[in-house]
C-alpha cells in the first residue's frame, strides 16, 4: 500500500500541535505515512521500533526522534510494553520568522538528521531534562491558554531546538549507527534513497543483495510495512512534489523525470497518495493555501 498523507487542520498563524503523553498501541497506529509538518517524538516509557525514511530504529524510554517534513515513517509499539510518548508537530514558519544575523537555523538538527540518515538521537542527561521540561511547559501552556500562551510555547520550542542543535554540533564526527535490520536491507534502502528513479526494481535490488526476489520482498515488507514498488513510488513522489513547487516544468516532464510511466500512471499514484491531482497540488500550494 502507498503511504498515507496525514492532514492537520491548524491555525496558519500558529501551526503547532502537541500529542502529550499518548499511549501507543499497534491497533491504533497509522500505517506508513508522511506529512508536511516537522515532528519531534520523545519516548517516556515502553518499547517498540520506529521505521523512518529508510531504516528501523529500536525505541525505549528516554529516546528522541527527529522527523523532517515529508519523511515516510511508522511506529511499531510493543504489545507487552506499549509506548508512552509525546509528539510535537510544527511548521518551519513558527520558528524561522526572524533572524538575528548570526547564521543560526533552528531546523539545522533536522537537516543534520536527514543528511546523516540518523533520526534517533543519543541524549545526555542534561539534554533529556531540558526536553522533558520544555515538553511539560508547552503542554501546560496549551491546556491553560492564558494570555501569551502561544508566545510561551514558541519560546519553549525554540529553546528545545537550540538544545538539540548544540547537541548535534558536538556530535558532528559521530559515526554511531542506531538502525537495525539486515545490512542488505540498509544498502537497498540507501540505493533507493539516493536515486529512486534508477534504483532498479525487485529483481535488480534482490540480485545486488544476493538474496532471492521472494525473500527480498518478504523481508522488505516486514521491515518497512511496504512493498518495494510502493516504497519507490513514494520516494519518487516526494521529489515530484518538490519539482511541482520549485520549478515551472510541465507536469508530463516532471512525471518522466521522476520515473513514472506517463501521465496516467503519475496522476493515479499522486492522487492516491495526496488526495489531489499534481495540478491542484501545485496551484493550491503556490497560492499559499
Amino acid at each position: 500500500m502507498h503511504p498515507m498523507r496525514k492532514t492537520f487542520y491548524l491555525d496558519p498563524i500558529f501551526p503547532f500541535d502537541l500529542v502529550y503523553h499518548g499511549t501507543r498501541y499497534s491497533m491504533n497506529e497509522l500505517p506508513d505515512h508522511l506529512h508536511d509538518l516537522y515532528e519531534i517524538v520523545y519516548i517516556h516509557s515502553g518499547k517498540g521500533t520506529f521505521f523512518i525514511d529508510h531504516a528501523l530504529y529500536e525505541k525505549s524510554g528516554g529516546d528522541l526522534f527527529l522527523i523532517p517534513g515529508n519523511t515516510i515513517h511508522r511506529a511499531f509499539p510493543s504489545a507487552e510494553e506499549p509506548i508512552v510518548s509525546t509528539a510535537v508537530f510544527f511548521a518551519p514558519t513558527l520558528v524561522q520568522d526572524e533572524s538575528l544575523g548570526e547564521g543560526y537555523d533552528p531546523l539545522r538538527c533536522f537537516d543534520i538528521a536527514r543528511k546523516r540518515k540518523q533520526y534517533k538521537l543519543e541524549l545526555s542527561e542534561p539534554l533529556r531534562q531540558l526536553i522533558e521540561h520544555s515538553i511539560n511547559a508547552m503542554a501546560e501552556e496549551l491546556k491553560a491558554k492564558t494570555s501569551g500562551y502561544r508566545h510561551s510555547i514558541r519560546l519553549d520550542l525554540q529553546k528545545l531546538l537550540l538544545g538539540l542543535n548544540r547537541h548535534n554540533l558536538t556530535k558532528e564526527s559521530s559515526s554511531a549507527d542506531n538502525r537495525i535490520g539486515p545490512q542488505w536491507i540498509k544498502d537497498a534502502l540507501r540505493r533507493i534513497d539516493r536515486n529512486p528513479v534508477q534504483c532498479g526494481g525487485l529483481a535488480e535490488l534482490s540480485e545486488k543483495a544476493c538474496v532471492s526476489p521472494a525473500h527480498f520482498s518478504r523481508a522488505f515488507k516486514q521491515l518497512t510495512g511496504m512493498n518495494v514498488t510502493d516504497y519507490v513510488n513514494a520516494k519518487r513522489l516526494v521529489h515530484a512534489k518538490e519539482l511541482l513547487l520549485e520549478t515551472d516544468k510541465n507536469i508530463e516532464t516532471i512525471a518522466l523525470t521522476c520515473g513514472f510511466q506517463g501521465l496516467p500512471h503519475f496522476y493515479k499514484t499522486f492522487k492516491k497518495l495526496t488526495g489531489m491531482t499534481p495540478r491542484s497540488y501545485r496551484t493550491q500550494n503556490r497560492n499559499g493555501s
